[in-house]
């Protein structure tokens, strides 16, 4: 798993990875070790780059390698930060998203001290509910902070996006005739038209 990656530098990633129903999309996986890495990694040297040099490994077989990270702003997420050219920073269409994105954008520029390649690639509305004006608020409040960052897709609201998860499947295999399908099928083109 992406544990073993992070606290073992001899570990082959390849081990790793999983080949998934997607065409295309491989995977490799996290697991509940990966809670205790934060506390490992403090006694390893070079520990905010151990995840980088295990993807110098594999990175030349792959176009993108998006990893995903959690919300909060420590060991992990600094690792990531400084294993990646650039970030997609999604934010959910709520007040307290608002809060955290100043956190991250702090955390951003001090890993561009050891990731000059750092930049972000852009912003990703999730979560709105059109039907509320906080929603609406947040996504025009982002607009303004991020400008042209901002991505045109927004992902909003759905229930079919919420199971998916539960049944082991992405969204584009559980529902893809979904609106929440459709307007992640739609990010990914624009994603790509701005490469």
């Amino acid at each position: 798993t992406v544990y073993n990656i992070v606290i073992d530098k001899n570990f082959d990633p390849r081990k790793a990875i999983l080949k998934t129903k997607v065409e295309n999309l491989d995977l490799i996986p996290a697991s509940v070790d990966l809670a205790g890495a934060e506390v490992e990694l403090v006694e390893i040297e070079g520990r905010e780059r151990t995840l980088k040099n295990g993807l110098d490994k594999i990175k030349d077989n792959y176009d993108y390698i998006f990893i995903d990270c959690p919300p909060s702003l420590g060991l992990l997420t600094i690792n990531s930060l400084s294993a990646v050219d650039s970030v997609l920073i999604p934010i959910q269409c709520e007040y307290f998203a608002l809060e955290g994105v100043s956190a991250l954008m702090g955390t951003i520029q001090k890993v561009q001290k050891m990731n000059r390649h750092l930049a972000i690639e852009g912003v990703v509305l999730t979560m709105l509910d059109a039907r509320t004006n906080l929603g609406v608020q947040v996504a025009q409040e982002v607009r303004k902070v991020f400008k042209n960052k901002v991505y045109q897709t927004v992902i909003p609201r759905n229930v079919r996006l919420g199971e998916a998860p539960s049944h082991g499947l992405p969204i584009s295999l559980y529902d893809p005739r979904s609106l929440g399908a459709q307007s992640y099928q739609q990010l990914a083109k624009e994603f790509l038209a701005r490469e």
